[in-house]
């Protein structure tokens, strides 16, 4: 499939565009470190075949956590700054391995960083990123903000206000299929929320993204939706307008 005759699929979406944010820990899969090639083919397969479907534009914001966590390296004494910059580069490396997973499946693909690397991504320009989606291409983010002190969910965030993507799709790993109360692997009593508002989340303290994250989405009235990204076909039924996950909105109940 070439560029100038890229496809996409023609049934109606939820939304006509959407950034969908993966954890790099979602990479690793069964491995303890590093990018575990079954884990990235099933997530790719679930994006071309949301292409295949719907007639949508998708963008990816990918986190770098299966190689180098900088608030670790903090931890560790490193100077926090440096550690993030590291794991800036992380997410380049998680952003390459899907973009190569996406082509070798037909499918034309971006990579843009918000640190320049011109060997191998462009630098992140929110009107080329705009145009490679007008023409059906899948854009990754890679780099995060370009700058420290911001994780890949406020990269998520702001990438997806800039693009005027209609909502953040964050895709979870490890079972959990939306937001709970509690962590259902620790308390028995956790319960789903279905929906829950924003300002739900940051006063509950909810572990959805960072607070930065969540008061942006919150100012552009940018609706997020937490669903467990390995859960078979959950992607295309979220785009399909199915429940799946958890919603957040201004228009969610506050407890």
């Amino acid at each position: 499939m070439s560029d100038d005759n890229a496809t996409r699929g023609t049934a109606p979406a939820r939304w006509n565009r959407v950034l969908l944010k993966l954890s790099g820990e979602a990479f690793a899969g069964p491995l303890e470190f590093g990018i575990d090639g079954t884990t990235v083919r099933s997530i790719a397969e679930d994006i071309v075949a949301a292409k295949a479907q719907f007639d949508i534009d998708i963008a990816v914001v990918v986190g770098g956590g299966n190689i180098w966590r900088g608030i670790e390296g903090a931890g560790e004494g490193m100077d926090p700054a440096q550690a993030d910059y590291m794991g800036m580069l992380a997410t380049v490396m998680n952003g390459l391995a899907l973009q190569d997973t996406l082509e070798q499946m037909g499918a034309p693909t971006r990579v843009q960083s918000a640190i320049h690397m011109a060997q191998i991504a462009e630098p992140y320009i929110r009107r080329r990123a705009t145009r490679h989606l007008e023409k059906g291409r899948i854009v990754i983010f890679a780099g995060g903000t370009g700058n420290p002190f911001f994780t890949t969910d406020t990269a998520a965030s702001l990438r997806a206000v800039e693009i005027e993507a209609d909502a953040v799709l964050k895709g979870t790993h490890g079972g959990t299929d939306g937001i709970y109360t509690a962590d259902p692997r620790l308390d028995p009593d956790a319960t789903k929320l279905e929906r829950v508002s924003y300002l739900d989340v940051l006063n509950r303290g909810l572990k959805v993204m960072d607070s930065t994250a969540i008061s942006l989405c919150m100012d552009n009235s940018l609706p997020i939706v937490v669903f467990d990204l390995m859960g078979e076909g959950n992607l295309q039924s979220l785009l399909g307008g199915q429940s799946v996950g958890t919603l957040v909105d201004d228009q969610g109940v506050t407890g």
